[in-house]
C-alpha cells in the first residue's frame, strides 16, 4: 500500500481547501469502508486522504416538525439511520435498507453519504432515497448546487460530482398521508451480501384509502445506475391497489428493467425477482398504511 498523508479538516471549506491544494493527489474519505479497501489493494492511490469526519455539521439527522422536511447529513452512519426510531416509524422504506447494508462493523463506520458517492449498481442506500425523491446537496469550489438523488449516477462508479465537490446532505420532501414503503433485497445468502437485486416500492393513497395518487418503484442492480420503472409507476396511479395489479405493476416493472448476465446472478433471474419482489414490497406498503404507518 503507497503512504499518503492523513488530513483532518473541521469544516466544508478547509476540506475543500485542502483538495484545492492537492488537487491531483488527493482524495476524500468519509467512513472508509471503500476507500481504504481500494487504497490497500492499490486500486486508489492518494498522497492525500482527507477526512471528513470531524465535520460536525454533515453527521446531523434531523426532522423539520413544522415543514415535515427530513435533512439527513452525509456523513450519517447507516446504523446510526438503523437505531433512529423516527427512521423506522417514518421511513420504513430507509429503515429496511440501511439494516441490511453489510456487518454491524461496516454500517457502524458506513455513511449514507459514501455508500452513494460510491456509485455501485448494488448500492442500498441508493433506492430508498430515490423512492423518497431525495435531494442531494453538493458543495465544491465554485459553491453549492443540488440535484435529485437519481441524478447523482453517471454509470457504475461515476457521480456528476465535479472535482473537489462534497456531498454535503440529502433532504427529504415531506410524506402525504397515507403513505407506505418498503425495500427488499434478494442475494445469494442473508447476511452481508451485495443484492443480485434490490426493489424498493412507495405507494400513497388518496384520503379515502382506495385509489393510488403517487408510487415510485425503484430498482438496483437493474441497470448500471439506479433507475425507476416510470412504466409501472404510472400504471399504478389512479388505479385501487389489489394484489392483481401489483402482478401487472412486477412485470411492467420487470421489462423496463436492464438487467444483465453476470457472475453473480442471470438476467431472467433477476426479472423474476423483480415480478415477485414488486407485489411483494406493494403488499407491504398497503399494511404499513392499514397500520398507520
Amino acid at each position: 500500500m503507497k503512504a499518503f498523508k492523513y488530513l483532518i479538516p473541521e469544516s466544508v471549506e478547509a476540506a475543500i481547501s485542502f483538495y484545492q491544494a492537492h488537487s491531483e493527489t488527493a482524495r476524500y474519505m468519509a467512513g472508509g469502508t471503500d476507500v481504504i479497501v481500494k487504497v490497500k489493494e492499490g486500486w486508489m492511490e492518494p498522497d492525500y486522504l482527507i477526512s471528513l469526519k470531524k465535520i460536525q455539521e454533515m453527521a446531523e439527522l434531523h426532522k423539520n416538525e413544522a415543514t415535515g422536511e427530513l435533512s439527513i447529513g452525509a456523513l450519517v452512519t447507516h446504523a446510526t439511520l438503523e437505531k433512529s426510531l423516527m427512521i423506522r416509524n417514518d421511513y420504513p422504506i430507509l429503515y429496511d435498507a440501511v439494516s441490511n447494508i453489510g456487518s454491524l462493523q461496516v454500517r457502524n463506520m458506513g455513511t449514507i453519504g459514501g455508500n452513494l458517492i460510491n456509485a455501485v449498481p448494488s448500492a442500498d442506500g441508493a433506492i430508498p432515497l430515490i423512492a423518497l425523491d431525495g435531494v442531494a446537496l453538493l458543495h465544491g469550489p465554485e459553491g453549492e448546487r443540488s440535484c435529485k438523488v437519481i441524478d447523482l449516477f453517471i454509470a457504475p462508479y461515476q457521480t456528476i460530482l465535479k472535482p473537489g465537490e462534497i456531498l454535503k446532505k440529502i433532504t427529504i420532501p415531506p410524506q402525504a398521508p397515507l403513505t407506505g414503503s418498503g425495500y427488499t433485497k434478494f442475494g445469494r445468502r442473508a447476511a452481508m451480501e451485495l443484492p443480485l437485486i434490490g426493489i424498493g416500492v412507495l405507494l400513497t393513497l388518496d384520503e379515502e384509502s382506495e385509489t393510488c395518487t403517487k408510487a415510485r418503484i425503484c430498482l438496483g442492480v437493474a441497470a448500471p445506475t439506479p433507475m425507476r420503472a416510470q412504466g409501472a409507476e404510472a400504471f399504478l396511479v389512479g388505479k385501487k391497489i389489489t394484489e392483481a395489479v401489483l402482478i401487472q405493476a412486477g412485470n411492467l416493472a420487470a421489462d423496463e428493467s436492464r438487467v444483465r448476465d453476470s457472475i453473480r446472478g442471470t438476467a431472467w433471474h433477476r426479472r423474476e425477482m423483480i415480478r415477485v419482489h414488486v407485489r411483494r414490497m406493494g403488499l407491504r406498503c398497503l399494511a404499513l398504511i392499514k397500520e398507520g404507518r
